[in-house]
């Protein structure tokens, strides 16, 4: 007669092992998933950086003192380049926004979980014309701009909103909602918005 010696794991250790790592799990994720948070506001703030420079380059080689009005004209090769003003992943063609998103920009892209625009800012006055750029623009250069970043899932994907305008110091709106021009121009800001460290 043979004895059979069947060595393996019982169910109540594979239970037991499963249990484990379903506890290790649930303490882990929560905080993988605020760094990615961290992350993606951190990406948010440099594309809002990163047009304010494309700005100013624009407005003093291109424009006449002008800013552009859309990413698309920042994207827009000048005559000759070989690159536009910002990077080309901030190009809405390439990084379309998020569907649904909340507060998206006509024109926004959408980059590392938020959507990034530019629109004329509280002074739309036009200083050159799109014709007379040095990249042929879709739209007059004008004497003010605002940058917006939203995040495309507020508690998911971003907490805070951010933008910017011609002065270059980008600001935080804590909720997450859409900040407008008027918001950092305001004498006092409002309750929320506070400059980026």
């Amino acid at each position: 007669m043979k004895i059979r010696n069947n060595k393996g794991f019982t169910l109540i250790e594979l239970l037991i092992v499963v249990a484990i790592i379903g506890i290790i799990a649930a303490i882990a994720i929560p905080g993988l998933l605020r760094a990615r948070m961290s992350g993606n506001e951190a990406s948010a703030i440099g594309s809002v950086r990163a047009i304010g420079s494309g700005q100013a380059t624009y407005a003093s080689s291109c424009a006449g003192g002008g800013f552009a009005q859309s990413l698309a004209d920042l994207v827009k090769l000048p005559a000759g380049a070989t690159a536009g003003f910002v990077s080309p992943d901030l190009d809405p063609a390439v990084n379309p926004p998020g569907v649904g998103t909340i507060g998206a920009l006509a024109g926004s892209a959408g980059k590392s979980g938020y959507d990034v625009g530019v629109i004329a800012g509280t002074v739309g006055t036009a200083v050159t014309l799109a014709a007379a750029t040095c990249n042929t623009a879709t739209a007059d250069a004008v004497a003010t701009y605002f940058t917006l970043a939203v995040p495309q899932a507020v508690g998911s994907s971003g907490q805070r909103s951010f933008g910017a305008d011609e002065r270059g110091t980008a600001f935080q709106k804590l909720d997450g909602t859409a900040m407008t021009a008027a918001n950092i121009k305001a004498a006092a800001l409002p309750a929320g918005v506070s400059p980026v460290d």
